[in-house]
């Protein structure tokens, strides 16, 4: 498994956002990049692996929690899918909608994502797993290669400033501390 540093529609979709993003953007750039590669080493579960998958999974990937810098919440799944829409209609992409909505809608589902006809969202559920629990949760991938992955896109605090934002979002929202979560 190879380490691509150069995937330029990453930072061709984040550039508008580096501004929103602000202090944040190195982390999250990077969390991006691990998602992403993480995705890519666990290919293999997608039958139909090929040049659209990719290009989805660098989408979704981009978009996924960007709602907590775009929109300011830490209920950041429906803006992350509205930017998310935004940018497929603007680039004639309307039908991978579906697909790319669902990846990010279901990145949090504690339970496999099961419908066979999307195969990329539970890879895409997994890989986001595996960066969130710093490689913990390995999904079969090598440490080597999750060390490797991490050593390429450095965190640069990006777990730090999730758990503040969880920490200022919490008391404010007792009923629904991570709204993210889904069964």
């Amino acid at each position: 498994m190879s380490i691509d540093e150069d995937l330029p529609l990453v930072d061709d979709i984040l550039a508008p956002w580096k501004h929103d993003i602000g202090s944040d953007y190195g982390g999250y750039r990077n969390h991006v990049h691990r998602l992403i590669h993480f995705c890519f080493a666990l290919r293999e579960r997608v039958p139909d692996w090929n040049d659209d998958a990719r290009r989805k999974v660098i989408i979704a990937g981009c978009f996924h929690d960007l709602g907590i810098w775009s929109d300011r919440t830490f209920d950041y799944l429906p803006p992350s899918i509205v930017r998310a829409a935004a940018y497929l209609n603007a680039n004639a992409l309307d039908a991978w909608t579906p697909e790319v909505e669902l990846m990010i809608a279901s990145h949090h589902k504690l339970r496999r994502f099961s419908d066979d006809r999307y195969a990329l969202v539970e890879v895409f559920r997994r890989a986001d797993l595996i960066d969130v629990s710093l490689g913990l949760v390995k999904f079969g991938l090598s440490g080597t290669y999750i060390r490797e992955v991490k050593r390429h896109f450095p965190n640069q605090g990006f777990h730090r400033r999730l758990v503040q934002l969880a920490g200022g979002w919490a008391p404010r929202h007792p009923t629904s501390p991570l709204p993210f979560l889904k069964w």
